[in-house]
């Protein structure tokens, strides 16, 4: 009977030990869905900037049809890929997709601000500077968002990957999460411009 007891005390130490195991696994999930869901916010708003900044331009830059087109393209593919990596955060293609794409946007804006430069009259407009410093401040939040999320990636990762946790993180399917990477940092931040 004492065996038995022992035997049963065992089952139950490990059957408490694995559901402790299992909700770290899902409060670490829910960190890195959350962290995501900050970047949703800025990235949004970010999207949501430059249809604006395009107005803005376009009466200026008639012959920069191109370019214009190049932002708004780029802009829609980045929300695609934003609405994408929202439903699933944890899924690497979607981060990695969104990646390339947030690193295609910061290059073709990278130009559309590199030739503003030719438009003296456009440099001086109340609308682009206030666009390029709302955007500015928006890239800033959205790389403090980036770097949180990134953080709580790699505890979650941490946690499903060490032993014993790697048990059953397998056994109920918990996936690893990827890091949000930028191509290149230097195509994502907003370019200096001067307006003076």
């Amino acid at each position: 009977m004492t065996t038995f007891l022992v035997f049963l005390a065992i089952i139950v130490a490990m059957v408490f030990w694995a559901i402790g195991i299992y909700n770290r696994l899902v409060n670490e999930r829910n960190r890195v869905r959350n962290g995501f869901a900050q970047i949703d916010v800025q990235l949004t708003r970010r999207y949501d900037l430059i249809p604006n900044l395009v107005e803005a331009v376009k009466g200026y830059m008639k012959h920069e049809r191109e370019t214009l087109e190049a932002v708004i393209n780029a802009r829609n593919t980045a929300v695609a890929s934003l609405e994408a990596a929202s439903a699933d955060p944890a899924n690497a293609e979607a981060i990695r997709r969104l990646g390339e794409s947030e690193g295609a946007l910061g290059s073709v804006l990278g130009r559309l601000f590199a030739l503003s430069e030719a438009y003296p009259d456009l440099k001086a407009n109340q609308n682009m500077m206030q666009f390029q410093e709302e955007l500015a401040s928006t890239e800033n939040k959205v790389a403090f968002s980036r770097q949180a999320f990134n953080d709580s990636v790699m505890s979650y990762n941490n946690t499903a990957e060490n032993f014993p946790n790697n048990i059953i993180a397998g056994m109920f399917n918990f996936k690893l999460a990827s890091f949000l990477e930028i191509e290149s940092e230097e195509k994502r931040a907003v370019p200096e411009v001067s307006f003076g």
